[in-house]
């Protein structure tokens, strides 16, 4: 009877080890807490429109990425020019024929751009005989802080060896005590 409480123990802390809490999803995010409306959308992403185009940007990726379309039919605006300034600095971006963006891999603009904050960003924009001048604001969050720290798996996985041990020596001790009085 010892034998089977001490499987049962074992057992029981084995689950705890597997179910803990503070669940993830596969990009880390919490699944057993209230769901945060800022982490939802953490890429920052700036959105404007002018009477000739419409744009959005968003920094993700190790890049400023803008995609531009005419403000009317919504058709997709390809192979113009684009220049985005902001405070000091300007970059040029390159248009992606694959993805149909314009992308912006300047380090220093990046990391002026990612900072946390708001950024006024001026874009001009020529396509043919058309051109624009469109203001946005590029919103950046600062990093959530880490709410709590997680244990290292293999704390987990050691516990289980460990419990598994346990039941292991449990049962080899009642054999040799049935064995011996037998």
């Amino acid at each position: 009877m010892k034998i089977f409480a001490l499987f049962l123990l074992a057992l029981s802390l084995m689950a705890n080890a597997g179910a803990s809490p503070g669940a993830h999803g596969p990009n880390g995010e919490h699944l057993d807490g209230q769901a945060n409306p800022a982490s939802a959308g953490s890429v920052p992403r700036v959105e404007t429109f002018s009477e000739m185009f419409e744009l959005v940007g968003q920094l993700s990726g190790g890049e400023f990425s803008v995609m531009i379309d005419r403000y009317e039919t919504n058709e997709p605006v390809l192979q113009g020019k684009l220049e985005v300034q902001y405070k000091g600095l300007k970059a040029i971006a390159k248009f992606h024929p694959d993805m149909g963006d314009y992308a912006i891999d300047d380090a220093a603009f990046l990391k002026a751009l990612s900072a946390p904050g708001k950024h006024a960003l001026l874009f001009t924009f020529i396509a043919g005989d058309d051109s624009d001048l469109l203001e946005g604001t590029l919103e950046v969050s600062a990093p959530a802080a880490v709410a709590h720290q997680h244990t290292a798996t293999w704390k987990w996985v050691a516990l289980g060896l460990a419990a598994t041990a346990l039941v292991a020596v449990a049962l080899f001790i009642g054999r040799r005590r049935r064995k011996l009085t037998s």
